[in-house]
């Protein structure tokens, strides 16, 4: 295990949730690769499940979901998406993993009848992954972020193993503490004690920050960098100002003007490895951001809306940054509008205000909720010839209305829904119905990383290869993809609905699968839909083919006369 000069830096909350540490530590990450270090990111979640793959998205937010296939929390995405590459599955961990392989390792007589407690065998296992993911990524420096806040009874095993590790790895390890400094209205100051408070408690763990990340509305001023300073017995130096920020994508820029580089930089040991601006395409990107040359509007129809707007950049992150980074390369700033699936399921929304939008999304979603609904929005998106996305669901639910509407399989749906249809267009995998019969929900899903086979001169193709490179591959050219589901199109209807006009343009390399499907541009400008998550490999720096295919179909839509 390649352990020796391995540099590690920890991310804590302090003061409160939601403080932004998954974002500090996206852009740490973003800052150490610029400067020519090989970065692994980590997320530590302190929660008992397994994994995140049976949460509430309305609850938890959106599940990421790897390579590998293992579910995780978003911010493996921010993660990915800063960095711009993949990350593995030894890149995260939840107490649930921790406890299980112990508990696991215990009944086997792994530790040989010892008397097996939290600290150290806990501890040790928790150490042992994080060790195990620099050495599986064949990293300069670990930057791992402990979910959760000081104070909380969840996190503090990971805390513990961390000042462990700072211990045996002495001059090797920097904890930065990112906390929240509010500015109270009656009182319009901004105020420094929660955060002296959180550092005290941080304290009584036995861990000193060496830097802070004085999140807030503002900037922080000198004095009050002075003042945590000298009360939290770090440098002034080394305490950063990250004041809210019209984008996330700012948040590295804006570090670096308080040389948070140089200060981690210093605080290892380690000097840049370039000389040139690393950050300078990042820069370019941000600058894209402020000048753009006019808006499109988006109409995005889910279900997870009930429980208040705030759920909804948590609930469809991936989906929303995918919709800017395309949007932003093709010039435009994408005007997001949520409309509930319900809403024109009971006819509290007719289908008619849809006209207004350049785009329609139907994303990716599990349940009868508001099905009928989308029905709907799919059958007069593509009547009326409004650019068309489905995503997961929102392909399958295309396939559905297409069999219903178009080839007359009256009440064709997906076995989901209706089990005894008579027209099952949508069907679960075989060997998952086993596992569903047997309540066994965790893991039982097609996930991950999986191979799509492209179909020449369709809409698809020609949005991930240019007519050159689909010829240089022989005809037939192959993308990775990654995939959150259980059903797929039932392939006793495929012949059916291909006959009846719909082009299943990506499949699996043996055919028997059915990935994307979409119609001719010259029966609709673009109506397509896929069985995978494109969203779940957009960059800011590489947007998704496909979202970029559909976003310029929606600027293009723009400019029509309004719509009948």
């Amino acid at each position: 295990m390649r352990t020796r000069n391995h540099k590690y830096i920890f991310v804590i909350g302090g003061v409160m949730s939601g403080v932004g540490k998954g974002i500090a530590t996206s852009s740490i990450g973003a800052i150490l690769q610029a400067k020519g270090f090989m970065v692994n990111l980590m997320k530590v979640d302190p929660y008992l499940n397994v994994d995140a793959g049976t949460m509430n998205p309305t609850e938890h937010g959106e599940v990421f979901v790897l390579n590998s296939g293992l579910e995780t929390d978003q911010d493996m995405g921010n993660y990915e998406r800063f960095l711009g590459r993949d990350l593995g599955k030894e890149d995260y961990m939840t107490s649930g993993m921790v406890y299980k392989h112990v508990i696991d390792k215990e009944r086997s007589l792994g530790f040989k009848g010892k008397f097996v407690e939290a600290i150290p065998h806990v501890t040790d296992e928790i150490r042992h992954r994080i060790l195990h993911a620099a050495d599986v990524g064949k990293s300069d420096v670990s930057v791992i972020e402990i979910g959760g806040t000081i104070g909380d009874y969840q996190n503090i095993l990971f805390i513990e193993a961390a000042r462990v590790l700072s211990i045996k790895n002495r001059g090797d390890v920097l904890f930065v503490l990112v906390s929240y400094l509010p500015v109270p209205g009656s009182i319009g100051e901004m105020k420094t004690r929660p955060t002296q408070n959180a550092i005290r408690q941080l304290n009584t763990y036995g861990v000193q920050p060496d830097i802070i990340i004085a999140r807030g509305p503002m900037a922080l001023d000198h004095k009050r960098k002075e003042k945590i300073a000298l009360s939290c017995s770090v440098h002034p130096e080394n305490v950063i100002s990250a004041p809210d920020l019209e984008s996330v994508y700012e948040v590295p820029i804006n570090f670096e003007r308080d040389k948070l580089g140089e200060r981690i930089l210093e605080g290892l040991s380690l000097k840049s490895r370039v000389r040139k601006d690393g950050l300078s395409k990042w820069k370019s990107f941000v600058n894209r951001i402020k000048n753009l040359g006019g808006e499109v509007n988006i109409a995005v129809v889910g279900k997870y809306f009930d429980t208040g707007d705030f759920v909804l950049s948590d609930a469809y992150i991936s989906v929303i940054e995918a919709i800017k980074y395309s949007a932003y390369k093709v010039g435009v700033k994408p005007v997001l509008h949520w409309l509930n699936a319900k809403d024109f399921e009971s006819g509290k929304a007719g289908v008619k205000e849809l006209s207004s939008y350049d785009g329609i999304i139907v994303p990716g979603g599990f349940g009868e909720t508001g099905i009928e609904g989308k029905l709907k929005v799919i059958q007069y998106a593509r009547e009326k010839k409004i650019p068309y996305f489905g995503l997961c669901y929102g392909m399958q639910l295309a396939v559905v209305e297409y069999a219903r509407n178009v080839l007359g399989f009256t009440g064709a749906n997906t076995t989901e829904i209706n089990p005894k249809t008579e027209y099952p267009v949508i069907d679960i995998m075989p060997d998952q119905k086993k596992k569903l019969e047997e309540e066994n929900y965790g893991a039982t899903m097609r996930l991950g990383a999986y191979p799509c086979t492209l179909n020449p001169g369709t809409i698809a193709a020609r949005a991930y290869l240019s007519a050159k490179a689909f010829a240089s591959a022989g005809g037939a050219a192959t993308v990775s993809e990654r995939h959150r589901h259980r059903y797929e199109v039932n392939p006793p209807f495929i012949k059916k609905l291909e006959e009846g006009g719909l082009v299943f343009s990506g499949t699996s390399p043996d055919g028997v699968l059915m990935e994307i499907a979409e119609l001719p541009r010259k029966v609709h400008p673009f109506f397509l839909g896929t069985q995978f998550h494109p969203e779940f490999k957009a960059r800011p720096l590489s947007p998704h083919p496909l979202f970029t295919e559909f976003m310029k179909a929606a600027v293009a839509d723009k400019r029509k006369p309004a719509k009948p």
